[in-house]
């Protein structure tokens, strides 16, 4: 099923940890596709089901685990260290941004960061793959 960008990002796709569950691999390309991390467990892989940070996160009343006074804990960094090596992105950076600037701006950065230049289908942070076209695309450069 064919996944286009939307106009607007919505927030609610913000996860714990810092990932814009839409470019999420599972949300891009799955008939049934997961409605991010904070609204529900269908359509999630089990590892998100199960995950310790978004159970951390509830556990301490926080929608965000950056609220936490303990961030960024040893299974954030764990975490980190893997996307940063797999995917080349940073979940802490993301948070910070999120801090920082807002939700509204980080989804609308990430719109601009991961529509396909192609055919405007979301661009999978896990492959790198449009949903729409399934060419192998690159994440747009954040314009200074």
């Amino acid at each position: 099923m064919p996944v286009k960008m939307p106009e607007t990002i919505d927030s609610a796709l913000f996860a714990p940890c810092g990932m814009n569950c839409l470019v999420c691999y599972r949300h891009c390309y799955h008939k049934k596709p997961c409605a991010g991390c904070l609204s529900g467990d269908g359509g999630k892989p089990e590892h998100c089901r199960k995950c310790a940070i978004k159970a951390s996160a509830q556990e301490k009343s926080l929608t965000y685990y950056y609220q936490c006074p303990d961030y960024p804990c040893k299974r954030i960094k764990l975490l980190e260290r893997s996307y940063n090596t797999r995917y080349h992105t940073s979940l802490i950076e993301n948070s910070r941004y999120v801090q920082q600037h807002g939700l509204g701006s980080f989804m609308e950065r990430q719109r601009v960061q991961y529509t396909c230049p192609s055919c405007g289908g979301v661009i999978s942070l896990h492959g790198g793959e449009c949903s729409d076209c399934q060419e192998k695309q690159h994440k747009q450069e954040e314009k200074v």
